[in-house]
């Protein structure tokens, strides 16, 4: 088998009925697989997939192990030469998989893929590449100096060797996920996919960010910025920095007092406050009748579209790649916020904010 896509998830149901829709799309015509690992979800998303994608590998762990051991749970299940550790809140473009493994097949040191992640407004997530967090960038993105975590010598469409990939979108050789041992399971959320890509270039390969395709990745779902969120992300920053730098004293004495200030420093998440005087639903069905919560009429382009309206993308006629394309390529003067009608659903999904959960509307 060419590739296995892992799906850890946990209480997102509808984020992962929309997620595995395009993941179908997405390995069609490959020699591929699901694994959907669900980290005993208190929501119907089990059911879901049973009845739904009859086709996907579905693990029910009876107890929410984390992160780490969720995928790696998921892995050791997994039959391909290639692995696709992805998030139950993305969207993937048809030719995301397509694109990506005939770029990795060209390469002789491959370590990981990364690709270009944008969130439900269309806008680039700079966490997409970074580099190593040493101690004194960790202490300064505790203080709100992120400039150096993140790999700014490539634009958001470049492709290059980058240190750090994000856990939402991970592609690489199942060889080399068993080389360095996968996930760390001493990471229980935040930092497992650091740590992996740091292992990766500590044993000899090269990971690279690819960023002539792009996801959508609503990221609010999975790592919502409530007053938890910085000790557990700057805890497993520590647990980074004790594994794989030498003890020094004083770095240590720095980073425990950057964990402990952080509660100060670190800026609450913003609140994204347009809301939308209007609605319109992009669609290349001219018949399209489907009842939605509010009034809306038919377009078909955004440039068609005023300012702060929410556009629904009608996955029934269009494919998911253009839901993505138009996202992006989204004047943002106008503050549009996006909603996506998946195909064959009774629900409309989205998110404004990739700091806060987003929204579901079941029609």
């Amino acid at each position: 088998m060419l590739l296995s896509v892992v799906i850890l998830n946990y209480n997102v149901r509808y984020f992962l009925e929309l997620c595995l829709k395009s993941v179908e799309s997405a390995i069609a015509g490959l020699d591929a697989e699901i694994i959907v690992v669900d980290n005993h979800s208190s929501d119907d998303s089990c059911r879901m997939v049973a009845q739904l994608f009859p086709k996907v590998v579905l693990i029910e762990n009876t107890e929410n192990f984390g992160f780490s051991k969720g995928n790696n749970i998921g892995v050791a299940k997994a039959k391909g030469k290639y692995l696709c550790i992805l998030n139950p809140d993305t969207v993937v473009a048809e030719d995301t998989f397509k694109r990506v493994l005939a770029y990795a097949e060209g390469l002789s040191e491959l370590g990981a893929i990364g690709c270009q992640l944008i969130d439900g407004r269309g806008q680039f997530l700079p966490e997409s590449k970074r580099n190593i967090p040493t101690p004194m960038v960790s202490v300064k993105k505790i203080l709100g100096f992120s400039k150096a975590y993140y790999a700014n010598h490539l634009s958001p469409a470049d492709t290059g060797k980058v240190d750090i990939l994000v856990g939402a979108f991970m592609f690489l050789k199942k060889e080399v996920y068993d080389a360095v041992k996968g996930f760390d399971e001493d990471y229980f959320m935040y930092g497992e996919d650091v740590d992996l890509s740091y292992k990766v270039l500590k044993a000899g390969y090269q990971n690279i960010y690819y960023g002539e395709t792009a996801i959508l990745h609503f990221k609010g779902e999975s790592t919502l910025k409530d007053k938890t969120y910085a000790k557990r992300f700057y805890g497993a920053m520590r647990i980074f920095y004790n594994k794989h730098y030498r003890f020094n004293p004083v770095l240590d004495v720095l980073v425990w007092l950057g964990i402990f200030f952080s509660r100060f420093f670190s800026k609450k998440p913003k609140q994204f406050t347009t809301k939308a005087t209007s609605h319109v639903v992009m669609t290349k069905n001219l018949d399209f009748d489907i009842k939605l919560p509010f009034l809306a009429k038919t377009v078909h382009s955004t440039d068609q579209v005023a300012a702060q309206t929410q556009v629904v993308l009608d996955g029934n006629s269009m494919d998911y790649r253009s839901i993505i394309e138009v996202m992006m390529d989204s004047k943002k003067s106008k503050e549009l916020t996006f909603r996506v009608l998946p195909k064959n659903s009774q629900f409309i999904i989205g998110s404004d904010s990739s700091e806060h959960r987003g929204e579901v509307l079941k029609l």
